[in-house]
């Protein structure tokens, strides 16, 4: 009977879907190939080779509205085209920082649940380990075992000691970062005198090559994964974690020369020019309003034209360092097509995070390493000894549309860019407006590449995944992803949020108090500048209800 339905449930989700690449695929077989189920109702794969390539690429700290096709006016052609053949979503979820984020795109569940309860820290507290631990399989693990190559390079950040190395969590190949930073061109460290970052290779320790970028090295290691498995026929599943545009804000000055000057006029002038472009385009409704600036940040008048001069080049050097990862996604596309292999690709693309509005060079626990080592001069701002970031005002201008920007549990924290193309989308250039969650992506590749999400993995039991599967929504069955009774929620060094359906509860106070929750109707306030819980008082109880279930679940603490 299990079997019956979900070759009825597939059929439904893909009878409209296009051909994958290498061949045409008669639908019984394709059928075949994704659920044939043995008798003890685990999948196993058969004809490997006609199943689709998984391609995600994650940008760190890329604003809302950074992208061309987001309203923005930095030079993306690449990804603009993708999302001509794909779906742009406008109300996709991440956690608010890098971390949990990357845990939760990895595990489909909970950042608690997977290990990441608060970035930075690790202690022996349920959830709070700082590595992703044996309660859930990792979705390279599954993949690899089920058939699929499994590939990384860039950031990992979810454990630096051996034993939880991507090596050991399900990548076949990986060259990464362990830590959560690193310069852009060299293995200099920012966290205390000779201090240098840390990077892996199949889980033996590997080195920079001094003077490479970061996202074209990146690139370059991924491309050379690929190839090097070709002649097998086996797909892939390929994470591209690239480190950019996180600060430092360092790239090659023939990208950041490219906007000298464009950003004279402000981040209060560039914020309004993209809140009208995402309106033009479509991706926020025509009636929303410009959420108040973050307290922190100064109005660009009251600057010096020296202050202005040197913002400006920060943003400068932030737009070169975007122009620069759509160029490297470039090349990984124009590389599948080449080999055969892009008709055959699912491809996500997202951003971790909202925006960065950290300022470390000026971090009195930090600055005094930092001010030794590096500095922020305007002759050498965007090379390997300058340490600038662009901090709350231009973040506030790549997050026009939402409340403030990363770590905090706002909209502007925790809403990005999604584009999904591949040969099972249907609605080219289309915009969805569905609710989705980082939470969503392991799912939706576990189904596409015809397996599922066990109950049990090496031996030990594992939570279910808290995401859903996007497949639906990719071949047109559905215009939803989640029922509107399905509830998301996130806390993250105390600042916290839940949504169910367009009503969302969030609190941004330290230490977190259950009473500071505010509630936000987002059907009409995607800004949150209106708290409703005074005229919606049976709503606001409502959703602290559903806070002290989740908080249960994931068996939430505050551990320091």
């Amino acid at each position: 009977m299990r079997k019956r339905i979900l070759l009825s449930n597939l059929h439904a989700r893909l009878k409209h879907a296009a051909p994958f690449g290498r061949k045409i695929i008669p639908f019984p077989l394709m059928l075949t190939v994704f659920l044939l189920l043995n008798c003890s109702g685990q999948p196993v794969h058969l004809a490997s080779e006609d199943r689709p390539n998984i391609l995600v690429l994650v940008a760190d700290d890329l604003g809302y509205s950074d992208l061309g096709c987001y309203g923005g006016e930095i030079l993306t052609p690449i990804l603009d085209s993708l999302a001509l053949e794909g779906i742009r979503f406008t109300n996709f979820h991440t956690a608010p920082m890098c971390a949990p984020s990357r845990a939760m795109l990895l595990t489909g569940n909970d950042n608690h649940i997977a290990g990441l309860g608060r970035q930075a820290l690790e202690v022996d507290v349920f959830g709070y380990e700082g590595h992703i631990t044996d309660r859930v399989a990792p979705l390279p693990d599954i993949l690899r075992e089920y058939g699929y190559h499994t590939y990384m390079a860039g950031k990992w950040h979810l454990g630096a000691q051996p034993e939880y190395n991507p090596h050991m969590l399900g990548f076949e190949r990986s060259f990464v970062l362990l830590e959560g930073v690193g310069n852009h061109f060299n293995s200099e460290g920012f966290f205390g005198t000779g201090s240098t970052s840390h990077y892996t290779e199949d889980g033996k320790e590997s080195t920079w090559p001094e003077g490479s970028f970061s996202t074209d090295h990146y690139t370059d290691k991924l491309l050379g994964y690929i190839d090097a498995k070709r002649a097998d026929r086996k797909p892939f599943f390929a994470y591209a974690a690239f480190t950019a545009p996180h600060w430092p804000l360092q790239v090659e000055k023939k990208y950041s020369e490219k906007y000298r000057g464009k950003y004279d006029g402000g981040y209060e002038d560039l914020r309004e020019r993209r809140f009208t472009a995402l309106k033009e385009a479509g991706l926020i409704p025509p009636e929303a309003t410009l959420p108040a600036l973050h307290p922190s940040v100064p109005p660009w008048d009251s600057l010096s034209e020296e202050e202005k001069k040197k913002e400006s080049r920060k943003m400068e050097i932030y737009a070169g360092m975007v122009d620069n990862l759509d160029h490297n996604i470039g090349r990984i596309l124009r590389h599948l097509k080449e080999i055969g292999e892009y008709e055959n690709t699912l491809i996500i693309f997202i951003s971790d995070n909202g925006a960065a509005g950290e300022d470390y060079f000026s971090d009195p626990n930090i600055r005094p390493y930092v001010n030794a080592y590096f500095n922020d001069e305007y002759a050498t701002m965007g090379e390997a000894d300058s340490f600038i970031s662009y901090g709350p005002p231009w973040a506030e201008a790549s997050t026009p549309a939402f409340r403030y920007f990363k770590e905090y549990s706002t909209n502007g924290g925790i809403i990005t860019p999604m584009i999904i193309a591949g040969p099972m989308v249907k609605n080219a250039n289309s915009i969805s407006k569905a609710f989705a969650s980082i939470m969503d992506i392991a799912p939706t590749v576990l189904e596409l590449a015809g397996t599922s999400y066990p109950d049990t993995w090496k031996g030990r039991p594992v939570y279910p995944m808290r995401g859903e599967s996007l497949l639906p929504l990719l071949t047109g069955g559905q215009t939803t992803v989640h029922a509107d009774t399905y509830v998301f929620a996130l806390e993250h060094a105390e600042y916290t949020m839940l949504q169910k359906g367009h009503w969302k509860i969030i609190s941004i106070d330290r230490p977190f108090r259950k009473s500071g929750f505010g509630l936000f109707d987002l059907s009409k306030d995607p800004g949150e500048q209106h708290d409703l819980r005074q005229i919606a008082p049976e709503k606001y109880r409502e959703l602290l209800l559903e806070w002290d279930a989740f908080s249960r679940e994931v068996r939430l603490q505050f551990p320091r």
